[in-house]
């Protein structure tokens, strides 16, 4: 029985797909949106508790 799945060996991919791996970030890397967006939310929760308080 193989180690890997048919159709999952990175030499089968076609150019399309590597293109499309390699612009995703393999590493994972968050979107600076999501940081930015992530700030923001903060700064707002922070307002909404001092309001409050």
């Amino acid at each position: 029985m193989p180690a890997d799945p048919a159709g999952t060996d990175p030499e089968d991919r076609t150019p399309r797909e590597r293109d499309l791996q390699r612009r995703s970030g393999a590493g994972g890397a968050m979107s600076p949106w999501l940081v930015i967006f992530g700030v923001i939310l903060l700064g707002v929760g922070v307002y909404v508790i001092s309001a409050v308080i």
